[in-house]
């Protein structure tokens, strides 16, 4: 009686370590966010906008995220169908991704990303929100 009796509870947590390894990897997209460089830009139709992409945990740059999804809109001033281009550009800092966006107007701007960590599972989704001025 007592070997079945350890048995289930060896099995349950068995189980129960097999099931927090597999959300773990799902869990870990909160560990990473896109902070803005600088949140005020100049604007312009060759506004440049750098992100670092950090880890919450460790308070450290993550290099060669893979970008995959961009947009930029202007929610923060009510008026998200108003879209501009956004285009990634090289950056020689690791751990900052660097875009050229046409912040055609003055105002509250939201970028938008989409991201593969590597070593991760999942996709990173994240927004900053930014101030263009003259």
């Amino acid at each position: 009686m007592k070997k079945t009796s350890m048995r289930v509870a060896a099995a349950a947590v068995a189980t129960l370590l097999w099931l927090g390894a597999g959300t773990s990897a799902i869990a870990a997209m909160t560990d990473y966010e896109f902070q803005l460089v600088d949140a005020k830009v100049k604007s312009g139709k060759d506004a440049v906008v750098a992100v670092r992409l950090v880890d919450r945990r460790t308070g450290k740059t993550v290099p060669d995220a893979v970008v995959f999804e961009t947009r930029a809109d202007m929610a923060p001033d009510g008026m998200e169908t108003m879209t501009t281009p956004i285009e990634a550009l090289p950056s020689d800092e690791p751990g900052v991704y660097r875009f050229r966006v046409a912040l055609v107007m003055d105002g509250g701007w939201r970028i938008s990303l989409g991201a593969k960590v590597q070593g991760e599972e999942g996709t990173l989704r994240d927004e900053v929100v930014l101030q263009a001025a003259e």
